[in-house]
């Protein structure tokens, strides 16, 4: 099972090449793959802030991730919990947050921030 970190994501919807192959191949392939709300939630602020565009809306961008089959994730207490606990090896609040739900959810991250490693979490890049 696994969760898109937010540049994943962009980089889906974009088609970018940089995400890699393979790591397309596994986003494609497998059937458990979660988008967070958090996700969404950074991306609006960042295309508000003027440093993000994007060609999709996202009433979009929950289609194509309904067409892809990915689960959209919520944020509850056992998320805040987790996140609570974490050192602060990383201070971008969306990340830890993150890493909090993929924690309390037992999910890989599949994300290029070579922080997340740093914490009890399994990544793929």
């Amino acid at each position: 099972m696994y969760l898109l970190d937010t540049h994943a994501l962009i980089w889906f919807l974009s088609d970018s090449s940089e995400l890699s192959p393979r790591t397309r191949e596994i986003i494609c392939s497998v059937e458990d793959v979660f988008v967070s709300y958090i996700s969404l939630w950074e991306m609006a602020i960042k295309k508000s802030l003027g440093k993000l565009k994007l060609s999709y809306n996202f009433r979009h961008i929950i289609e194509i991730c309904q067409e892809e089959h990915f689960q959209m994730l919520n944020i509850n207490y056992k998320d805040l919990d987790k996140l609570e606990e974490l050192p602060f090896f990383h201070r971008d609040p969306f990340d830890r947050l993150l890493i909090a739900q993929a924690q309390s959810r037992n999910l890989c991250i599949i994300t290029k921030d070579r922080l997340i490693p740093q914490y009890d979490v399994n990544t793929l890049w």
